[in-house]
C-alpha cells in the first residue's frame, strides 16, 4: 500500500495543478508545462453531474492523462457510488484517489479498498461539513482535501473560514496519531499560498490560477515561495 507521504515530495507546500483549467486541445502540452514548471503531482477532477452540478473528466480522459503524465495522479472523485469504480480509477492511473465524507456511505470500507488496490486513499470534505465528522476515520486517511470553495465549478474565491477549518484539522491529525497530508482545493492563489501553509496545509490545488498565467515556472515558484 502506497502512502500519500510516500508519493510527495518532502519540501513544502506541494503544488498540484488542477487539470480542469487547462487547455484541453492541448492537454499534453499542458501536462509537459505544469510539470516542468514545478508541479509536484496533477489534480485531476471527476464530477458526475449528480453530487455536484457539473459534468467533467472521465476514465479515458484520465488514461490519456496518465499516459502523457510523469508527476503522480491527484484524482479527486466529486461523485456519488465511488466505491464501484475503485479499480477502474487504479488501471487508469490514480496513484492518489479521493472520495467525499458527504457522497460515501461506508467510508470506512472505501477507504480501505482503495489502500488495498495501492492507492494512497484520500477523504474530502465540503465548505460546510465539520472537520468534526471524521474523527472515527481520521487514522484510516492518507490525505484530507479540504475544499475551500464549494465543488463543482473552476474560479471561485477561497471561503476564509476554511483557515480555522484547517488548523482544527492539523490538531486532529496530531491528537489521533494519523499521518494524513492536508490537501486545499478551491481559490488558491499566489497572494493566499503563504497563509494557508501557516493554517496547515501540506498540499495546494490550484487551477485557473495556474493555468492563467503568463508563465507557469514562475507562478508555481511564487506559490511555493520561491524567489
Amino acid at each position: 500500500m502506497m502512502s500519500a507521504r510516500q508519493i510527495l515530495p518532502s519540501s513544502r507546500p506541494v503544488i498540484s495543478p488542477s487539470l480542469l483549467s487547462s487547455d484541453f486541445a492541448r492537454l499534453a502540452e499542458e501536462i509537459s508545462a505544469v510539470e516542468e514548471g514545478g508541479a509536484d503531482l496533477l489534480h485531476v477532477d471527476v464530477m458526475d453531474g449528480h453530487f455536484v452540478p457539473n459534468l467533467t473528466i472521465g476514465l479515458p480522459v484520465i488514461r490519456a492523462i496518465n499516459k502523457y503524465a510523469s508527476k503522480p495522479l491527484d484524482v479527486h472523485l466529486m461523485i456519488t457510488n465511488a466505491e464501484q469504480y475503485l479499480q477502474e480509477y487504479k488501471d487508469a492511473g490514480a496513484d492518489i484517489l479521493t472520495v467525499h465524507q458527504e457522497a460515501c456511505t461506508h467510508l470506512h470500507r472505501t477507504l480501505t479498498a482503495i489502500r488495498d488496490l495501492g492507492m494512497a486513499a484520500g477523504v474530502s470534505i465540503n465548505p460546510a461539513t465539520p472537520v468534526s465528522t471524521l474523527s472515527e476515520i481520521i487514522r484510516e486517511c492518507d490525505l484530507v482535501l479540504v475544499m475551500s470553495v464549494n465543488p463543482g465549478f473552476g474560479g471561485q474565491s477561497f471561503i476564509e473560514h476554511t483557515h480555522s477549518k484547517l488548523r482544527e484539522l492539523r490538531s486532529l491529525i496530531a491528537e489521533s496519531g494519523s499521518s494524513a497530508v492536508i490537501e486545499v482545493d478551491g481559490g488558491v492563489t499566489k497572494d493566499n499560498a503563504a497563509a494557508i501553509v501557516d493554517s496547515g496545509a501540506d498540499v495546494l490545488v490550484s487551477g485557473s490560477a495556474i493555468f492563467g498565467a503568463d508563465n507557469y515556472r514562475d507562478y508555481i515558484n511564487a506559490m511555493k515561495g520561491v524567489q
